[in-house]
C-alpha cells in the first residue's frame, strides 16, 4: 500500500483544503467528512460547534443555493500555509465577495471562520 493510500497517514492542510472545496459537488456527507466533534465554524453572529450543528448549517447553505450560483463561483486567491488554508471568493451577483479561513488539526478542519458579503 503506497504512503497515500496508508488509513494511518493524516491528510496535510492542503489535501483536506482540496477535498473541502471538491465536497461541495459530491454533497453533505463528504463535507461534513472533513470535520470532527470538536470542530466550530465562526460565523459574524454565531459559532457552531459540533458535527450535528456542522451539517445543520451545510444542509441549509446547499438547499438555500439559488439557480447560477455554481456558474457564477470563482476562486479569487487560495493559500496553504502550515496547518492554515485561505480562500477568498465570489458567486456575483449573490455573494459579492466571502473569505474562509480553514485551521487544520489532525488531518481534520478544527476551526474555520466564513464572511460573506451578499
Amino acid at each position: 500500500m503506497s504512503e497515500l493510500a496508508s488509513p494511518d497517514r493524516v491528510r496535510t492542510a492542503q489535501e483536506v483544503f482540496d477535498h473541502h472545496l471538491q465536497a461541495f459537488s459530491q454533497g453533505l456527507d463528504a463535507l461534513v467528512a472533513d470535520y470532527t466533534e470538536h470542530s466550530s465554524i465562526f460565523l459574524k453572529d454565531q459559532t457552531i460547534t459540533g458535527l450535528a450543528g456542522i451539517r445543520a448549517f451545510f444542509d441549509a447553505f446547499l438547499k438555500g443555493i439559488q439557480p447560477g450560483f455554481w456558474d457564477a463561483f470563482k476562486i479569487v486567491r487560495q493559500d496553504v500555509s502550515g496547518d492554515t488554508a485561505y480562500l477568498v471568493w465570489e458567486a456575483a451577483p449573490f455573494i459579492k465577495l466571502a473569505t474562509d479561513t480553514l485551521l487544520i488539526r489532525n488531518g481534520k478542519i478544527h476551526i474555520q471562520t466564513f464572511t460573506a458579503l451578499a
